[in-house]
């Protein structure tokens, strides 16, 4: 239990530096698409901040389950053992999300396409990171 919970905040810390990195990317290279986050639908304000920056953490403990179950079934270089799970969890997990959301809220498709891209990037972080430290 020690090490899923170590293995958990190392990825969950590596995330969050990639959101923060991530965050002044859009705003850089998508002034435009960066605008489109002053929508009201977003509710940074407020008692729910704190948890946008959690998402990292709760991310990073679910794939070390996912992780832990179905690591047997990748295989070759840590790396592309990383990648893989990610791939899977992206087409599992992301793309069905980011689906529905197009489908149901009043977002953009460059945003809900930006979203899945970011949500794969993090998978195959966290999936490197667990293929490395967990083989």
């Amino acid at each position: 239990m020690k090490k899923l919970l170590i293995k958990g905040f190392v990825a969950g810390a590596i995330l969050l530096l990639f959101s923060y990195v991530a965050l002044y990317l859009v705003v850089a290279f998508l002034p435009e698409m960066a605008e489109e986050y002053y929508n009201p639908i977003f509710d940074l304000e407020g008692d729910k901040t704190y948890l946008y920056f959690l998402h990292p953490f709760i991310l990073s403990f679910a794939l070390a389950w996912f992780w832990k179950r179905f690591k047997s079934l990748f295989h070759g270089p840590f790396w592309w053992r990383g990648m893989e799970m990610g791939l899977v969890y992206g087409l599992i997990a992301t793309l069905p999300s980011m689906w529905i959301t197009f489908s149901s809220l009043a977002v953009s498709l460059p945003i809900v396409l930006t979203w899945f891209a970011y949500g794969l990037f993090q998978a195959i972080v966290v999936g490197i990171v667990y293929a490395k430290i967990s083989p």
